[in-house]
């Protein structure tokens, strides 16, 4: 028995310390995180609001006869959306198409499944079937400030927000918007926030739009106002684009209850982005050329003086300007969190890059990175292959690996102290 009781008391004790510990670990997550990191945006073809109805011999079977289902209805709606026809297709074929099932709600009894479902489809392989070739416009780089106003406070990234969050889970395979979103980590708060909304020079903007590899700056604005705890909640919206913050359109939505607020900022998400796409195709929303214009003033010329003791020739070394800047991506993959600062740090101990900053994050996949580089891609692209990457590229996009047996690049290491003789 005193055995017993000793290992019941171990117990406890192991019990109140992984309780204990989990707690800091939540807290310490809850307190250093001020931001929400946006999902994959892989490009598929993406069809939502799937309903199921299905019965089986156990859960797990009418769950599986649902997924089956919602591939079926998913790919005769997308062939609808693009071809104007219905479509149908074998389960085998559907198996190879599908990259991803959403859930958006679903309930699960002993032999029968009720959900609302989301279908992902590989982009390459649907089109190709259904003989479209995708949209051929897209918008350049924007950068995207998701501001909230709730109880007279204006906030982007100084802490997370309901707002960030719709706009982090937002899905942009479908969007013919270019979508540069940020986590709200790391410097994000102090470039990006509720004061650098309202100011109009062009000059910091220019600063912080190269940080970041954007063109411009999308500034989607919802101002939320409760009536009462836990009772309704009433948004405004905007669309705002520009560092004038000219807006395109503006609507109210309300919901009754506030646990209802992620399905309203998620509907408010995707009429803004349809605004965006309809102003791009109307020509309404132009990226502001100042911009992506120099810095007012010429550099001056840098003179090479002569050492003193040398002999001086009379003549004055001019050096030129440097070379033109790209804006590029870069996909690379990221099996979990330390190949994202690694590949970070490869890309950025590049001479002539100026950033390099991750705009899509797949844990597990294949993550995009945005990147600045002073000079032709080509340079980039030998420069990555001298620093022991793989380096295939193609429409505008370099994709890079590790070599086969090549170990992650580590700082060299500092030469040795002379010893006194």
């Amino acid at each position: 028995m005193p055995c017993l009781r000793f290992s019941r008391t171990l117990r406890a004790g192991l019990l109140v310390a992984l309780l204990a510990t989990g707690g800091a670990v939540i807290a310490q997550i809850e307190d250093s995180g001020r931001g929400v990191a946006p999902i994959a945006s892989s490009g598929s073809f993406e069809v939502s609001g799937v309903s199921v109805d299905v019965a089986g011999a156990n859960a797990e079977a009418a769950r599986t006869a649902g997924w089956r289902l919602a591939q079926r209805k998913g790919w005769d709606m997308l062939s609808r959306r693009l071809t104007g026809r219905p479509g149908s297709l074998p389960d085998s074929a559907l198996d190879s198409l599908v990259s991803g099932i959403v859930i958006e709600n679903e309930q699960i009894g002993p032999n029968r499944y009720i959900a609302k479902l989301g279908v992902l489809f590989n982009r390459g392989r649907a089109g190709s079937i259904l003989g479209v070739a995708g949209e051929t416009l897209r918008s350049p780089a924007l950068l995207v400030v998701p501001l909230q106003e709730s109880g007279g406070a204006a906030t982007v990234f100084e802490r997370a927000t309901p707002w960030q969050e719709a706009w982090a889970r937002f899905r942009t395979g479908n969007s013919v918007i270019d979508y540069v979103r940020l986590t709200g980590t790391g410097p994000d708060a102090l470039l990006v926030n509720g004061g650098q909304v309202s100011r109009r020079g062009r000059g910091w903007w220019r600063t912080i739009l190269d940080q970041y590899g954007a063109a411009d700056v999308l500034i989607p604005q919802v101002k939320l106002r409760r009536q009462w705890p836990g009772g309704p909640v009433i948004a405004d919206f905007s669309a705002g684009y520009g560092p004038d913050h000219h807006v395109l359109t503006r609507f109210t939505l309300r919901v009754e209850r506030s646990d209802a607020l992620p399905a309203l900022l998620d509907e408010g998400v995707r009429r803004i982005d349809a605004a965006y796409q309809q102003a791009l195709r109307q020509g309404a929303l132009r990226i502001d050329p100042a911009l992506s214009a120099p810095p007012p003033g010429q550099p001056l010329p840098t003179v090479n003086v002569p050492a003193p003791g040398s002999a001086d020739t009379g003549s004055e070394v001019v050096t030129g300007t440097p070379e033109g800047r790209t804006t590029l991506s870069i996909q690379f993959d990221t099996p979990g969190v330390a190949a994202v600062a690694s590949s970070e740090a490869s890309v950025r101990a590049v001479a002539g890059v100026r950033s390099a900053v991750t705009t899509s994050l797949a844990l597990g996949g294949v993550s995009v990175m945005r990147v600045v580089f002073d000079g032709d891609p080509a340079v980039l692209s030998a420069a990555l292959q001298a620093r022991g990457w793989q380096v295939t590229q193609g429409g505008g996009v370099l994709r890079i690996r590790r070599a086969v047996g090549t170990p992650s690049p580590t700082p060299s290491a500092a030469p040795a102290a002379p010893t006194g003789g």
